[in-house]
């Protein structure tokens, strides 16, 4: 059974790791393998620990466990460009262990997101996502979401890659 629990600082080796293995399967033959390769867990546990505990209660990471093993994670917060407290809110990340996939772990925490979401106070929740990865816009229109005709060029090693925006209301 999967839980859904807010993020500890103990759990960010592991969500680290989740995150880098799920940008390496996920965008394997979309996003240049050197920069898949070049990609750190324990750099980017450095660096997220510093966001931790500088914390402001923008971002609400959250967890996904099965038996006390972490197995996804999902981070939410208000729109990047819009003030706290505006009505839309942003589904900044979510990743799951990639031998997870498929066993309902990124749907608990699509839940979650969303009810966390909601107790925000926000009305509407975006996200960005490459155009390519058939397999998250598969997940995102399951999960209720869909393009709002938004667009922009992210460069990974000067590799430019269009990402959608998707969108869906909470109420």
């Amino acid at each position: 059974m999967t839980e859904i629990r807010a993020m500890a600082r103990e759990d960010i080796d592991a969500v680290c790791a989740i995150r880098v293995s799920g940008w390496r399967a996920a965008y394997a033959g979309i996003v240049p393998q050197p920069f898949l390769d070049a990609m750190d867990a324990e750099a980017d546990a450095e660096r997220r620990r510093g966001w931790f505990d500088a914390g402001n209660g923008r971002v609400d990471n959250l967890v996904a466990s099965e038996g006390g093993e972490l197995t996804g994670w999902a981070a939410l917060g208000p729109y990047r460009g819009e003030q706290d407290g505006g009505e839309v809110g942003e589904l900044y990340a979510i990743y799951v262990r990639p031998d997870r996939i498929g066993r309902g772990v990124g749907r608990a925490l699509m839940d979650a997101v969303r009810t966390r979401a909601t107790e925000r106070g926000f009305q509407r929740l975006r996200l960005w996502v490459l155009a390519d990865n058939e397999a998250a816009l598969g997940f995102y229109a399951r999960a209720g979401f869909g393009p709002d005709g938004t667009d922009q060029i992210e460069r990974y090693n000067d590799v430019p890659l269009k990402e959608l925006r998707y969108a869906a209301d909470l109420h």
